[in-house]
Parts: C-alpha cells; structure tokens; sequence
C-alpha cells in the first residue's frame, strides 16, 4: 500500500494529525510520503524517517492557485500512489481538482472551509464542497458536529466520523510546580491557552473574560501559547501585567503540566487537539460549545454556549479558585481519553478505512 498525505498545514492540529497517521501507517509496513510546504510538519517527518516531498502553497486561493495545482500533480505522478489522503482545506481544494476521482482519495476537512468565511467567499466554499464530494471517495470526519456542519451545507457521498487522538504517553500528568519551575512561572492560579493567534481560536473572547477571573482570583495568570495574525493588535491593546504572551512553542506538554484550567474559546473548530491533550496531561478544560467540544471534553471540564464571556470568566475562575474541583475534572478526562481518544485507536480506523476504499475500487 502506498499512500500520500497532502497537507497546507505545518504547524499545530492538522499537521500533528498527518505526522501520527503517517508514522503509524508506516509501521503497518505500508509505502508513506507526506506532501506539504517547507516548515515544522516536513522537518518532523523527515525526522522520523517518513518520505517528504515540498509543496509551497499559500493558506488561501488566489492567482498562485493554478501553480499549486501544477506543482502538486506533478508530485502525485511521480509517487504514483493506490491513496491520496488530503487534509484541511487547500489541499482539499487543490487535490480534487488535480486527482479529478482518478485514485482512491480521503478527505479530512478538519473543520470546513466555509466556517471561517461569510458572504460571497462563504456561498462559494459551499458550492465548491458540495462539487468537491464527486471527487471524493472517502470522506473522514473528525466529529460528528464536524459530519452534521458538512451534510447541511449538501456534502454528500461515504462518510465516517474518525475522533482526533492524542499520544498518551507524551500527553500524562505531570508534576505542576516542577513544570512551573521549568518555564520560569510564578506557582499561583494558573489559566493556559494553546493556539493560533487568530480570530477563530477566540483569545479575545478570553482577554475579554480575564478582568473578571482576576477581580475572583487575583493573583491568577494567564498564559498564552502560540502566535499568529491578531498577535501584534491585541497584545497592543492588553496592558494586563498578569497575561504572558509566549508566542509559539512545539514543547506544550510542559505548559499542559504548569496549567490548573486549559481554556479554548474558540469561535469553530473541527476537534481541536488542545482540549484532548490537556485532558490526557490530566487537566481540566473550559471551552465554548463548538465543534467537538462536546463529544471530546465530557466529564473533563465544561462546555458553555458559544460567545458566552461572562459564562467563559466564572468557569475559568471557579477551577483557579477550587484546586480539588479542577483536579477532579482532570483526572476523569485523562481516563475519558485512554478510553475513546488515544491515538493507536484513531490510526487503526483510518487504516481500516484506506483497505476497504481500495478493496472497494478494485
């Protein structure tokens, strides 16, 4: 079996998805490469010796598109893979349009393109999915939000829901003063968000909370991990000498460890990874009701309605305040995901899925 994995993403969820996926199908002893631009997700799986090819493609359409396009069957022809498996949205687009249905193909949306676009671009990324699933083979969900999003907006065709897991070994509950102490944090109430600094993952919303935790616990801190376009505007406008902006860092297992509550106030998501690998670190979650959110946080926290920031300020600020509460919450997240979300069991049903789809075309 060869299969290729085509991804825009290099960094952070979709790109940690594709690098277990790959790595755990070639163990199966399966032919793997990942196609993808320069960055973290190349540098990665050359490290643990998956094959990589180059594929510079820009986050968004436009004129360069057609480029892409060329680029990218020229790559896929010279591999000559049974699979393509593309992930996130360019590749989805670019991929269809050069596979054309040719080869078995995957698509995981990992949240659909039109949640982040309203007006125009917004009908158009509708339309174009719903073109999309004729070229689509296999579709891979990553929850069943996800699935319900897709099939109302008129996607159609095979489809399975394959949860987001999460390494439970690298994620495990560690030490909290010591993980404190590596980072050079202060040991007081601490709240942590990881994510791209970005409009959709909602740090606003979570600046916008903080004057109120801290009049409720006023010695906690917030640290945000990650870095992105709406970086330079609100650290601008956040003069909060208990927000540490810590920009991006690869090694977040340690800030999991240093958090007493782990906040996602995203606008969407497909399943974000960030509340997965807090539960498996053993940490409580706070998030909005978006995507996922449910169905992979459980009993390891709380869910609250979506934009909800007076909601989003007492949550996080009961579990600084109630160590026990926050703990508890931990402890059963961790066993919800060695449970429903380690990622042996996810590589396994996309497996699965992969030998049924080129069975299925033969």
């Amino acid at each position: 079996m060869k299969v290729v994995h085509v991804s825009q993403p290099v960094e952070a969820g979709v790109a940690a998805v594709v690098l277990e996926l790959a790595e755990a199908q070639r163990e199966l002893g399966w032919s793997v490469a990942v196609v993808c631009p320069p960055g973290s997700l190349a540098e990665r799986a050359r490290g643990v010796g998956v094959e990589v090819r180059e594929w510079s493609a820009r986050r968004q359409p436009g004129v360069g598109t057609v480029g892409e396009a060329l680029r990218l069957r020229r790559i896929l022809r010279d591999l000559a893979p049974d699979v393509v498996h593309l992930h996130s949205s360019k590749a989805g687009l670019v991929g269809r349009v050069v596979v054309r249905g040719r080869r078995p193909t995957l698509f995981q949306p990992h949240m659909w393109s039109f949640q982040s676009a309203a007006g125009v671009v917004g009908r158009a990324s509708r339309a174009w999915e719903r073109v999309g699933s004729r070229w689509t083979h296999q579709l891979v969900c990553v929850s069943d939000d996800e699935l319900a999003v897709g099939r109302a907006a008129g996607v159609r065709g095979p489809a399975e829901v394959v949860c987001n897991g999460v390494d439970v070994e690298r994620f495990r509950p560690g030490d909290r003063v010591a993980a404190r102490r590596r980072l050079g944090l202060p040991d007081v109430p601490t709240a942590v968000c990881v994510g791209r600094l970005a409009l959709l993952k909602g740090q606003d919303q979570l600046l916008a909370a903080w004057p109120e935790v801290r009049g409720r616990v006023p010695d906690a801190r917030l640290v945000l991990v990650g870095d992105g376009p709406m970086g330079p505007q609100w650290r601008a406008a956040c003069d909060d000498e208990s927000v540490r902006w810590w920009g991006h860092d690869d090694s977040v297992a340690d800030f999991y460890a240093a958090a007493d509550v782990v906040v996602m106030p995203s606008r969407a998501e497909g399943m974000a990874l960030v509340p997965l690998e807090a539960m498996a670190s053993g940490r409580s979650v706070v998030a909005f009701d978006v995507g996922g959110a449910r169905q992979s946080v459980g009993e390891g926290g709380v869910v609250l309605p979506v934009g909800d920031v007076g909601a989003l300020a007492g949550a996080v600020a009961l579990r600084l305040a109630d160590s026990v509460l926050a703990d508890e919450e931990g402890a059963r997240g961790r066993r919800r995901v060695e449970l429903l979300f380690d990622r042996r069991q996810v590589a396994d049903q996309v497996a699965t899925l992969v030998d049924k789809l080129v069975v299925g075309l033969r």
